[in-house]
């Protein structure tokens, strides 16, 4: 089976890292990545910089990316403005993401769920020629409020629905839920909703993000969310792990016999570098009312 693989390194796997990487170093990677066979990178998220200085840059290394026949670059934004500053730097592919939960969404967004939704619409409906597809967060276990209903879950993929989105994604933000809970979930919004296209973006935090995507595969996902080095978290989610590994995930699919276009050895070189990037980068100082 042909499985695709987004590699998010560039945003998630930076967001949560105490030190600011440039942007020299950024398409460095970006580079290593597509030397890899990576054919779709999450580049950059456009937050709020004094929340999340390591996206500061996000305009800069949009613009700057190498065009290459066949690789997108997608950016992730959480409201109307951060979708216009990507829009407004070039971004073609834009990830719109709201949280499963309330509290999550307060801690994340700085809002409600109802009013991130409204300015991701609105906005949303300004850009007929731009891409969107959306990612719901915590979308099986709240670091505040513990396990997500499927049924509260299944309104969300339906707001996205609404706005014209079809191509959702699933995360699990601490990384801590059982691949049952996540399959049990996913079911439920497939059955519910079976047009639209889904994919997960699974952080690791006891070894069972591999057993989960295998479970997954089995049950046609066919798209999933990584990040070379296990690099990443969520800052305004306690508790949160790590993504899923790139080169991990390639092994473990390329053993099942599934087909991912992307080269083992390349990753290595990719998180040799990005660990050696990441290693001798000046720290953050971060607000301290952020």
């Amino acid at each position: 089976m042909q499985v695709e693989i987004t590699d998010v390194f560039l945003r998630d796997g930076l967001q949560d890292e105490p030190v600011i990487v440039s942007m020299a170093h950024k398409l460095e990677i970006a580079e290593a990545l597509i030397a890899a066979g990576l054919k779709r990178i999450e580049a950059a998220s456009f937050v709020n910089p004094k929340r999340v200085p390591q996206m500061a840059d996000a305009a800069d290394v949009i613009s700057s990316l190498p065009a290459v026949e066949g690789v997108r670059y997608t950016s992730l934004a959480l409201n109307g403005k951060g979708i216009e500053r990507a829009v407004d730097a070039g971004a073609t592919d834009i990830q719109v993401v709201t949280s499963a939960s309330q509290a999550h969404s307060n801690a994340n967004a700085g809002q409600a769920i109802e009013d991130a939704l409204a300015g991701i619409g609105a906005t949303v409906a300004r850009y007929p020629q731009t891409r969107f597809f959306a990612g719901i967060s915590t979308a099986f276990t709240c670091p505040f409020e513990g396990s997500i209903d499927p049924g509260h879950l299944l309104r969300l993929v339906r707001a996205f629905k609404d706005m014209g989105i079809k191509d959702i994604g699933l995360a699990d933000t601490l990384g801590t839920t059982p691949t049952e809970k996540v399959l049990a979930n996913l079911a439920h919004v497939r059955d519910s909703e079976p047009h639209l296209t889904y994919y997960l973006h699974l952080h690791n935090a006891h070894g069972q993000a591999l057993a989960t995507v295998g479970a997954a595969v089995s049950a046609g996902v066919v798209r999933f969310d990584a990040a070379v080095g296990g690099f990443g978290g969520c800052p305004f989610a306690p508790g949160a792990h790590g993504n899923v590994a790139t080169e991990e995930l390639v092994k473990y699919l390329h053993d099942a016999g599934h087909v991912t276009g992307i080269d083992e050895d390349g990753l290595t070189e990719a998180v040799r570098l990005a660990r050696e990037i990441v290693s001798h980068s000046p720290a953050v100082l971060l607000d301290p009312a952020r």
